[in-house]
């Protein structure tokens, strides 16, 4: 018999009426995750999504894609079984002989969704345990810390597994609304997109590219940030803005102490012009304060003045050091450390100012002609779906 996949929500079990709205937006998107795969039924009950392949030789896949789908909490490859002891003692010795015979110490986890089945979750416990430690010499039991969990649970039929696989945890990706990703090549933005799009709202990003001061491999390689991204949250739109006569214009005609600040300001107000066009309600950045000249508090906040839209900085309070381990986690990392530079490393000050005043940053940026330069970046943005 062909194994199946069992997806497991959290977060979604606790909200009320509201709940099958989050369910089925999640299997929404696990179909949408699973298109390429063969073809397979998908159904739910019980804060279950069951998954169940016409191709056994599937399943590896199915799972590996399931891992990035935002609001599963964990995911199990199960055999069905009949609802019978016999049955679910032979299932497990028949498909899990390898792992039990290599273990010294296992536990029986039963869960009895089916109250009719005759025996209780305890009793199930005991009488499988019991002929596992007669098949196998080599267990003993510890409900402590076993090497090996068995999984027994009776649902409209039986099905046995080994331990759980996490998922990515949060909410499902578009249920809590749209937001525009400010994405960098960098190691923090891609982090913030991530950390954002798994408390459930959908991403859109925007790119600010200065060539030829940056060239075609850094914008290849956000794109490529975008991709992974996307591999969480579902396709995503990279919108690349033209940058290099801002920045120009910021060099030639700004003090240097201002460079970064009018520059920041900028890419806020083109940020929320596009984000603005595309139905998004919030700008998201990779900030960590004090990280940099330009997230001092005071930096930050002359950056905010710029935008009256929110701007979530889901960094904020992390050292590098823990936006470095996620980057690892989400399989980002390799790529933002590429060595090909983004518009923030051109024309970068000698001496920043980490504690300017709005007032003069103000009549730093009014030297420019700053609609048209926005208006002409809005106009010439490319958008890329990765």
């Amino acid at each position: 018999m062909n194994r199946i996949v069992l997806v497991r929500y959290g977060e979604i079990i606790l909200k009320g009426m509201n709940r099958p709205v989050f369910e089925s937006l999640l299997v929404k998107n696990i179909k949408k995750a699973l298109k390429d795969e063969c073809p397979m039924s998908i159904h739910w009950a019980q804060a279950t999504i069951y998954i169940e392949p016409e191709d056994d030789s599937c399943v590896e896949s199915i799972v590996e894609k399931l891992k990035r789908v935002f609001g599963i909490v964990s995911i199990v490859v199960a055999y069905p079984a009949a609802k019978d002891i016999d049955e679910l003692e032979q299932t497990l010795a028949d498909n899990f002989s390898a792992e039990l015979s290599a273990a010294s110490t296992f536990k029986v986890i039963a869960k009895r969704s089916d109250k009719t089945f005759h025996m209780t979750s305890p009793q199930i416990c005991e009488e499988i345990g019991g002929r596992l430690l007669e098949r196998f010499p080599n267990l003993s039991v510890d409900v402590h810390s076993p090497e090996v969990n068995v999984y027994v649970e009776i649902r409209e039929t039986g099905y046995v597994h080994l331990d759980r696989i996490s998922g990515a945890g949060g909410m499902p990706s578009g249920s809590n609304g749209k937001a525009m990703l400010l994405l960098s090549g960098g190691i923090d933005s891609p982090v913030a997109g991530y950390m954002i799009g798994k408390r459930g709202v959908q991403l859109e990003a925007i790119h600010f590219f200065s060539y030829p001061y940056t060239s075609d491999r850094a914008k290849d390689k956000v794109l490529k940030l975008g991709k992974i991204i996307a591999g969480y949250t579902g396709s995503l739109k990279v919108h690349i803005v033209p940058f290099t006569d801002i920045q120009l214009q910021i060099r030639d005609k700004c003090p240097e102490e201002h460079l970064t600040l009018v520059m920041r300001r900028f890419m806020m107000q083109i940020s929320q012009r596009i984000a603005e066009k595309r139905g998004c309600s919030a700008l998201i950045t990779g900030e960590s304060i004090g990280q940099v000249a330009s997230q001092t508090m005071g930096a930050l906040a002359v950056t905010d003045d710029a935008v009256t839209m929110p701007v979530f900085r889901p960094l904020i309070g992390m050292d590098k050091e823990e936006i470095v381990e996620i980057s690892r986690k989400i399989d980002t990392y390799e790529t933002s450390i590429l060595p090909y530079e983004d518009c923030c490393t051109v024309f970068t000050p000698r001496h920043p100012s980490t504690k300017p005043k709005l007032a003069k940053v103000l009549l730093s940026q009014n030297q420019l002609d700053i609609e048209r330069l926005i208006d002409e970046a809005v106009e010439g943005t490319e958008i890329v779906e990765v």
